[in-house]
């Protein structure tokens, strides 16, 4: 079993900052891609933000220049520094993972709980 623990998430006003941060912990082999997901009210699941195991990152064009995708390998951990946060990023923030788990051989798709991000005006 995998687990993907995210904190970070909360109430902050317009043009202010957090950092996201997802930990993942279990019989894992190897991490691939890891990426943040959300989901606001009648919304689809939209990919905010991707990192492969070798650096390269993605982002959304909402969130390009404002948001940064990192990860530790060392600690199996991404995070994700959000500035100047606007109402609309307001959702709650999934974080993925791409893992090889040590019983398998091939990658399957993991999520973490949902961490809730409010934008105030």
């Amino acid at each position: 079993q995998v687990q993907l623990v995210e904190s970070g998430g909360g109430l902050v006003q317009a043009g202010g900052s957090l950092r996201l941060s997802c930990a993942a912990s279990g019989s894992i082999f190897s991490v691939n891609t890891m990426a943040w997901h959300r989901q606001a009210p009648g919304n689809q699941r939209e990919l905010v933000a991707g990192i492969t195991s070798g650096g390269t990152t993605n982002y959304a064009d909402s969130v390009k220049g404002r948001f940064t995708i990192s990860r530790d390998n060392a600690k199996n951990t991404v995070y994700l520094q959000m500035n100047s946060l606007k109402p609309e990023d307001t959702a709650v923030y999934y974080c993925y993972a791409l893992i090889v788990l040590t019983n398998s051989p091939h990658q399957v798709q993991w999520w973490g709980q949902g961490t809730q991000v409010t934008v105030s005006s």
